[in-house]
């Protein structure tokens, strides 16, 4: 019996968001709105968006010892998650900083703080929370090593028991080691992301999501989900490669809507849908996150996708 449907490892944030009329140039200053702070993070985000859909969530990331870390980890209580995982301590709450321009798309950059300090040893004291979950649910705004422990940990079970399944989305976008590759179920990538991961194929050039999801198999993931934005997403396993579109709405703000992609696909294969039918809720409710600015505070509920 697992106590998680869902164990998400990955960095909190505090989203510092500016709307502006166009994002600015290289040595360009521009004027933008009132400064609004959001909790998110890619780890936050997913552990959010999986515990308001009705996913048993639990969340190991580290925070600050200050008033950000304190928003994240109240915001994290509310919707549910178990945060028995989060580390407070060590360097300060990880802030983002971004801007969003009027049809929604943002520019981020991120301080990592805390987040770098999330260790392997970090990971190999929390086996608990691994044991205890179904599916774990990793991005890269922690260090590398840490995400390389969890994935090798994860596949190496535990007394005799499989470990959970791996879902990995590597963003920021770096090379991945082969045996972290090796246990993706699935790797999900958005456009940009698959265009880096293949820059010494050919592939990578091309125009066409199922070449990428092709070539990025051939690498060694057991399947992969390359995100198309209001297109839905691409879903390959080797035995078929399946387009599932999203619902048509109008974007407010993209900023997190990956995030609530990733955290409700791996809640739903932590209940046991199939990838392809997992993709099909995922899809419904990133096109969900984007009608409302911010992250988490735009995730929606189970009856809120239902109704979309």
């Amino acid at each position: 019996m697992h106590d998680y449907d869902l164990l998400v490892v990955g960095s909190a944030n505090a989203d510092l968001v500016i709307g502006v009329d166009r994002r600015p140039g290289a040595g360009e200053t521009v004027l933008g709105s009132d400064l609004v702070v959001h909790p998110g993070g890619k780890g936050a985000n997913q552990a959010v968006a999986a515990a308001r859909l009705g996913a048993r969530t639990a969340l190991l990331a580290r925070v600050g010892d200050d008033d950000y870390g304190r928003l994240l980890l109240d915001s994290q209580r509310s919707a549910g998650v178990d945060t028995v995982g989060v580390l407070v301590g060590g360097a300060p709450t990880g802030v983002a900083l971004i801007t969003v321009d009027p049809s929604g798309d943002n520019s981020i950059v991120v301080s990592q703080g805390a987040n770098a300090r999330l260790t392997p040893g970090d990971i190999q004291a929390s086996l608990r929370l691994l044991a205890a979950a179904r599916v774990v649910s990793v991005q890269l705004e922690i260090p590398l090593e840490s995400v390389a422990e969890v994935v090798r940990t994860a596949a190496a079970g535990f007394g005799g028991r499989p470990g959970p399944r791996v879902v990995l989305n590597p963003s920021p976008v770096a090379p991945l080691p082969n045996d972290v590759l090796a246990a993706c179920d699935p790797l999900v990538v958005n456009e940009h992301e698959a265009r880096f991961l293949l820059s010494d194929d050919q592939v990578g050039s091309s125009d066409d999501p199922e070449e990428w999801a092709d070539a990025l198999l051939s690498r060694g993931p057991r399947s992969v989900v390359v995100t198309l934005g209001g297109e839905g997403a691409l879903v390959a396993d080797g035995d078929r490669t399946v387009l599932v579109p999203s619902p048509a709405v109008t974007a407010v703000d993209t900023t997190g809507a990956g995030d609530a992609f990733t955290g409700a696909l791996a809640w739903r294969l932590g209940a046991d849908d199939d990838l392809v039918t997992a993709v099909r809720f995922a899809v419904r409710v990133g096109a969900a996150a984007v009608t409302r600015a911010g992250a988490q505070a735009s995730f929606p509920s189970a009856e809120e996708v239902a109704a979309l």
